[in-house]
């Protein structure tokens, strides 16, 4: 009788369950001090290669991308102002003062960072940031949903200070003594970009933050391998709030972390449409009809506490094979051949 009574709740639940709303995304994408002409560039085009994919590919409005930058004459159409404390500090009030409650605020540092005497900083032209001026700033966002990501050197001890509720911090390094060059910045915002197909796990037309992340680790070590070097960065994700990154986050474990990066994503704006979902409107449903399935899936681990385990497992087991069978009727449709196992 108890598992007949958990198995109606849980199915309850689920007949409720409709897609969730998407949340409005704003963008500070800050490039910092570079040192050198070569790495200028590279900083440039891995802050312009995330802005032209959400504006263009997720469809951001202009006024939800802010850019700071070491010059603002490295793209002036682009560029609002310079990188400097100050510029910082005004943005992120800026977002706070515009953002709704529950909104998603994504901030990328791409540049070169230090570590002194256990305190972690991010290099800016003027006077640099450290972790904890972050985490205060971050106060402003208490509201919202914030992933942090420093792709700079040394940025390891960023995960420790800003770490905290309703924020997923991902770090490049795993420590402030990782200093040499990352590459781990690259790769994160490609999988947002021209490596989309490849980021994509779950194949649902969006790349989450834990898709991301998941994606530039394995492509990091791929580089380091490929080149015979030994690896000496080491990418961190933390979004539980305990002030410890992992490696491997796991959105199914209730100890790890890993859950809120995955429902993460660039949105336009409150009710809008998933983009990249395709045009023809069979194929558009079944699409549609998968995300739901996941959100089904969300809803059900959501309820995992006080759920009897063996008709959770039942439950889970369904929908996971429902949202297989939905993805090989979209391949079918599509013309792709099965994935290789």
């Amino acid at each position: 009788m108890r598992r007949l009574r958990a198995g109606l709740v849980v199915g309850a639940l689920l007949v409720g369950v409709a897609p969730a709303v998407a949340q409005q995304t704003h963008l500070l994408v800050i490039t910092g001090l570079s040192g050198d002409p070569a790495y200028a560039e590279q900083f440039h085009t891995w802050a312009t290669t995330l802005i032209d994919a959400a504006v263009e590919r997720y469809e951001l409005a202009p006024d939800q991308v802010t850019y700071l930058a070491e010059k603002v004459e490295v793209d002036p159409d682009r560029v609002q102002a310079r990188s400097t404390q100050e510029e910082v500090e005004a943005a992120i009030e800026a977002i706070g003062g515009r953002a709704a409650p529950n909104d998603h605020v994504f901030i990328l540092l791409v540049g070169h960072g230090s570590f002194n005497g256990g305190e972690s900083r991010f290099n800016l032209p003027g006077r640099d940031f450290t972790a904890e001026d972050y985490d205060r700033l971050l106060t402003t966002l208490a509201a919202q949903r914030v992933t942090f990501v420093n792709a700079a050197t040394s940025s390891g001890g960023f995960i420790e200070k800003l770490s905290g509720e309703g924020r997923t911090v991902v770090t490049a390094t795993r420590s402030g003594s990782q200093w040499n060059e990352t590459v781990f910045g690259g790769h994160f915002v490609a999988a947002f970009a021209e490596e989309e197909a490849e980021s994509d796990q779950n194949k649902d037309g969006r790349v989450s933050v834990l898709e991301a992340f998941e994606y530039a680790v394995r492509r990091v070590e791929q580089v380091y391998e490929s080149d015979g070097r030994l690896q000496t960065e080491h990418a961190l994700l933390d979004d539980n709030g305990d002030g410890e990154g992992t490696r491997e986050p796991d959105p199914l474990a209730a100890a790890t972390d890993g859950a809120m990066a995955r429902t993460l994503f660039f949105t336009a704006a409150e009710g809008a449409a998933i983009a990249g979902l395709p045009d023809d409107p069979q194929l558009r449903a079944l699409y549609e009809e998968r995300l739901a399935l996941q959100e089904q899936i969300e809803a059900l681990q959501a309820t995992r506490g006080g759920t009897d385990d063996a008709v959770y497992q039942a439950e889970l087991e369904q929908l996971l094979v429902a949202m297989a069978l939905k993805s090989r009727e979209i391949r079918e449709m599509e013309g792709d051949p099965a994935p290789q196992r």
